[in-house]
């Protein structure tokens, strides 16, 4: 996960043929978070709304095209600062996800999840 603006962000990943993925708002809870993240990726209904669904759907994402998908998500710091512990615990959903996406990953198909932390 990277840390630099939104703006350049969604250039760079343009720029090497990826789909950005804004994240809405600035989340300050758990459920705010999870509900940004599905509505920024376009989670289909069945998404539960808990941290093992967001894993789920993370790893699967067959309703987006093929290539790579960049979250982007500005403000993060607010979920840290008002709830630091569901703020780990998304962090490391996040991550875990990108590793599973990843080459060589054990969920590993022609998509693949990016996060970036934007500090704007």
């Amino acid at each position: 996960m990277s840390q630099t603006s939104s703006k350049t962000i969604v250039e760079q990943a343009r720029a090497r043929g990826a789909y950005s993925h804004l994240i809405d708002g600035r989340p300050a809870d758990k459920m705010s978070a999870l509900d940004a993240i599905a509505s920024a990726l376009s989670f289909p209904d069945w998404f539960g709304r808990n941290l093992d669904a967001l894993y789920d759907c993370l790893t699967d994402l067959s309703w987006l095209p093929y290539g790579e998908h960049v979250l982007v998500w500005a403000g993060s710091d607010l979920l840290k600062q008002a709830d630091p512990k569901s703020y780990l615990a998304i962090r490391s959903v996040l991550s875990d996800a990108e590793r599973a996406l990843a080459p060589g990953g054990d969920r590993a198909d022609s998509r693949r999840l990016t996060v970036a932390l934007a500090d704007d």
